[in-house]
């Protein structure tokens, strides 16, 4: 298993307690979630690699409401409200960026997108990573990179696609023991 060390928000940016405490709400709410974005690769590298200014959850609907409540019990506000997409919520220059999707019984889930568009979250897709010696459900590099697709890439995620093509490129699976998560 990899793990992401640090604080990487020691200037004001998503930090790794906080991902944790999140996890961690998660499991203790058995809630079927995979962490993607800059924080999944991190934790597929083995350490944080660059700031973060939130971090970006798929998580089981049924559970959304639940953690959306408390995170604003943390003093964090909705910033965006697109839901059944996506609920953005901030505390100061750090955020978590909830998808929910809606879970079948095999572990594969379904997120709404705009209009008739859909996102499959499939739970085969799913590996474990670790940050800051947590062990987290994470995407595989290869459904991160899938991701990255479909939009003109900003700064950070062609940071993060560089380092998704190193994993990818070696002979050591990425997520540590490959094993799949759910």
């Amino acid at each position: 298993m990899t793990r992401a060390n640090g604080n990487d928000g020691a200037d004001g940016g998503m930090h790794a307690d906080e991902v944790i405490a999140v996890v961690d709400w998660l499991e203790q709410h058995g809630a079927v979630h995979v962490i993607t974005g800059g924080w999944a690769v991190d934790a597929l590298v083995g350490r944080a690699t660059r700031r973060h200014r939130d971090l970006d959850v798929i998580v089981e609907a049924g559970a959304c409401d639940g953690l959306a409540r408390w995170l604003r019990g943390r003093g964090y506000e909705v910033a965006a409200d697109w839901l059944p997409i996506r609920i953005e919520l901030r505390r100061g220059r750090c955020g978590v960026d909830l998808h929910p999707m809606k879970v079948d019984g095999r572990g594969d889930g379904v997120q709404a997108g705009f209009g008739t568009q859909v996102f499959e979250h499939r739970a085969a897709d799913r590996t474990l990573g670790s940050i800051s010696g947590r062990s987290v459900v994470v995407a595989t590099a290869s459904r991160l990179m899938e991701l990255h697709e479909g939009y003109d890439p900003r700064p950070e995620d062609l940071h993060d696609i560089a380092l998704l093509r190193r994993l990818l490129q070696s002979d050591e699976p990425a997520g540590g023991d490959g094993e799949p998560a759910g």
